[in-house]
């Protein structure tokens, strides 16, 4: 008998299943990442105002650290992924212990450098003479989990370049899980205080960092990958790393701007901007998650040679992220008389709120395309254009966003900036995926 023919549709249809399989545990996995910092706010919270100001400083501080080290996440997954399309198992293994190594590197190298610095971190950010105590000591206990964090991120990207993001979904409920339970059980029944939350958060982040690392080496042993550290290997992972660091920085510096300008233009609107940003930052795991997917699937073709494969799995990654972005613009102006009183009852910033967030609304699909080409370049191992981009985007941005206030715009002036900003990303973006400059082949790039 024969087999009938590939059609477009059938393509179309195994990409789609490709794309959920991974893309749906990602977004979960991703949603559970903010719970931990949210269960620390819930329980830290009945201690009191100070307490709560402390870990919010705290958590701020460790957030924007970690953040900084997402590419030990970003570049193994590729760099695993191609191995993967390269049927090279032992390899890609080998490929994601280096992602490891070098975490627990940068991770050592972290804490060296924040503990004995906490006092003036908390005090640069401003704290309060009330919350700055609490501040330091849940800073200073929680930094000894940074390594676990960064493992958690490099083994993470390691099981999605094997094309398995269930497992980074389990071990994240789990993790979420333990944290709740430490967190109540330490402050309250033990008596910690805020104290007891920094250590619940560690014990969790500790035990998630071993649950990925018993994965990674019983993969490693089962295909006979060798788990000592490579020199050669940690600082080719570093190399890979260093352009999509400047990306995220240059990402991070966009944020630190539009915040400091909605300060700037006064109380109400700096209220009505950490919704929308909260709302922003919510939307973007969603497309974020097929982001992750398109990391996984582009890497994968590409190490196994199949060019054909990765520009359709781009296209249709591409049509997802209009659709999905279409979907979430609808949702938010349909949905905004359900969120918007949760956040606040303030009149005066709900009017603040509601024409900037019909802009957040209609540049979505933008989001979207921009966010799966950001996974489908990050896939193929393209980080120096990335960065490249990332920057020119910054340097639109800036002036522009700094204008703001001064030509007397408002919040939703702010946003239009935004709006621009994605835009800029969009362009530079495309231009790179229609070119093909992208598509390298092989297992490595």
């Amino acid at each position: 008998m024969t087999q009938a023919p590939a059609t477009p549709k059938n393509g179309r249809r195994r990409h789609d299943r490709e794309i959920i399989a991974l893309a749906v545990p990602a977004f979960g996995a991703l949603v559970a990442e903010p719970l931990f910092v949210m269960v620390d706010s819930a329980v830290v919270g009945h201690l009191g105002t100070p307490q709560l100001a402390g870990l919010g400083i705290a958590a701020a501080l460790l957030m924007t650290a970690v953040s900084i080290f997402v590419f030990l996440a970003y570049a193994t997954t590729a760099a695993v992924a191609r191995r993967v399309g390269a049927g090279d198992l032992p390899a890609a293994i080998r490929q994601g212990m280096d992602g490891i190594w070098l975490a627990l590197l940068l991770g050592a190298a972290v804490v060296a450098l924040a503990m004995p610095t906490a006092p003036w971190l908390v005090d640069a950010f401003g704290a309060s003479d009330t919350a700055a105590p609490y501040a330091i000591t849940y800073l200073r206990i929680s930094i000894l989990g940074i390594p676990a964090m960064l493992v958690v991120l490099a083994a993470t990207g390691v099981l999605r370049g094997l094309q398995d993001t269930r497992t980074p979904l389990y071990v994240a409920i789990a993790g979420f899980t333990a944290n709740a339970a430490l967190n109540v059980t330490l402050v309250y029944g033990a008596g910690l205080g805020i104290a007891g939350s920094a250590w619940g958060t560690v014990i969790a982040q500790a035990g998630m960092a071993a649950a990925y690392l018993v994965v990674v080496i019983r993969g490693a042993r089962k295909h006979g990958a060798s788990l000592r550290p490579d020199a050669a290997g940690i600082r080719a992972s570093a190399r890979a790393g260093v352009p999509l660091l400047i990306r995220t920085l240059s990402l991070r510096a966009v944020l630190m701007i539009a915040t400091a300008v909605a300060a700037r233009l006064g109380d109400v609107d700096i209220a009505a901007h950490q919704i929308i940003l909260s709302l922003w930052s919510l939307t973007a795991f969603a497309l974020d998650a097929i982001a992750i997917a398109g990391q996984a699937i582009i890497g994968r073709y590409l190490g196994a040679d199949d060019e054909k494969g990765a520009r359709e799995a781009c296209r249709r990654m591409v049509e997802w992220g209009i659709g999905c972005g279409i979907v979430l613009g609808v949702l938010i102006v349909l949905a905004r008389p359900l969120f918007i009183p949760l956040f606040t009852s303030d009149p005066s910033v709900k009017d603040t709120l509601l024409p900037a967030l019909l802009v957040v609304a209609v540049s979505q699909p933008i989001a979207g395309v921009v966010f799966v080409l950001d996974g489908v370049l990050m896939g193929a191992g393209d980080g120096r254009y990335l960065a490249w981009a990332m920057l020119v985007t910054l340097a639109v941005f800036a002036p522009v966003a700094l204008l703001v206030p001064s030509l007397g715009g408002g919040l939703t002036a702010l946003w239009w900036a935004m709006t621009l900003m994605m835009a800029v990303r969009l362009i530079t973006l495309w231009l790179r995926t229609r070119s093909g400059r992208w598509i390298v082949t092989g297992a490595t790039r």
